[in-house]
Parts: structure tokens; C-alpha cells; sequence
């Protein structure tokens, strides 16, 4: 029948086996989870940074909300929940439609405003990229030219 042997944790195995009279490969798997252990208390270590921009970052933005909401007075009147357009009552329904045209030109406004701003970058490095970097980006303005001239010759920014 087996010995219950009753053993500190921290005795190292030769101790152990001086102790107990039990072999050391017995007592193996306390080193190696004691390494284990290390390995991921290391582990985790590395990653507290990264924890704690995150619980930081989500205590300034719920913060002020929670705080403002306890804090507010909250005494709500017909005036104060009336929609407000231009010192004026509204007189059209807030969930009316748009025409496609007001879409349209929101679009395209992005898109040239995106493809614009790929420029200020390239401007930067431009004398790193050399001749290269100023042959693609003159392709890149000539097709960007050339969606312009469409765009425009298509009417897509007449507003009538």
C-alpha cells in the first residue's frame, strides 16, 4: 500500500527525497509547475501595460457620462424637449427624404478628399522615393483627374 507522505512545497526535490525516501522523478511536476507558474506570471507581466491603458481608457470615457447623469438635474418641460431648427418651429417632418443628388455629392466629396490627402504624405518623402515616387503619383493624379472630368461632364455636381 502507498505512504501518504505529507511535504512543504517549498523543499527542493533532492531535499524532498532525502525527507521521504521517494525518488526525485516524483516530485518533477512541482518544478515544472513552478515553472509553469513563472512562465506565466512573466507572461502576464508583459501584458499589464496593454490592461491597464484599457481599464484607464474606459474610466475616462464612462466616467464624465456616469458622472454627468447622477449629477444632471433632470427636469424635463414641453420646451425643453421641442425640437429647436433655426430659432424657428419645425415645419417639415425630421424622417423626410433626401434626394440621391445630396448623396451623391457626399460620395465623391470623401473620395477626392481621401485620395487628397494620400498627397500630403508623399509630399513628405518625396526626395527619399525619388523619380519612382513621382511617376506614381503622377499616374495616380492622372486617374484621379480623370474621374474628376467624368464626374463633371456626367453632371454629378450640378445641384439644380
Amino acid at each position: 500500500m502507498a505512504k501518504a507522505v505529507r511535504v512543504r512545497v517549498s523543499l527542493s526535490a533532492p531535499k524532498l527525497k532525502q525527507a521521504t525516501g521517494i525518488p526525485v522523478a516524483c516530485f518533477a511536476w512541482n518544478e515544472g509547475y513552478a515553472t509553469l507558474i513563472k512562465g506565466v506570471r512573466g507572461m502576464l507581466q508583459n501584458y499589464f501595460p496593454v490592461l491597464l491603458f484599457l481599464v484607464i481608457g474606459l474610466l475616462v470615457g464612462v466616467a464624465p457620462l456616469l458622472l454627468g447623469w447622477f449629477a444632471a438635474p433632470n427636469r424635463p418641460d414641453d420646451e425643453k424637449l421641442s425640437p429647436y431648427e433655426c430659432g424657428f418651429e419645425a415645419f417639415e417632418d425630421a424622417r423626410m427624404k433626401f434626394d440621391v443628388r445630396y448623396y451623391l455629392v457626399a460620395i465623391l466629396f470623401i473620395l477626392f478628399d481621401l485620395e487628397i490627402a494620400f498627397m500630403f504624405p508623399w509630399a513628405v518623402v518625396l526626395k527619399e522615393i525619388g523619380m519612382f515616387g513621382l511617376a506614381a503619383m503622377l499616374v495616380f493624379l492622372a486617374i484621379l483627374t480623370i474621374g474628376f472630368v467624368y464626374e463633371w461632364k456626367k453632371g454629378a455636381l450640378e445641384w439644380e
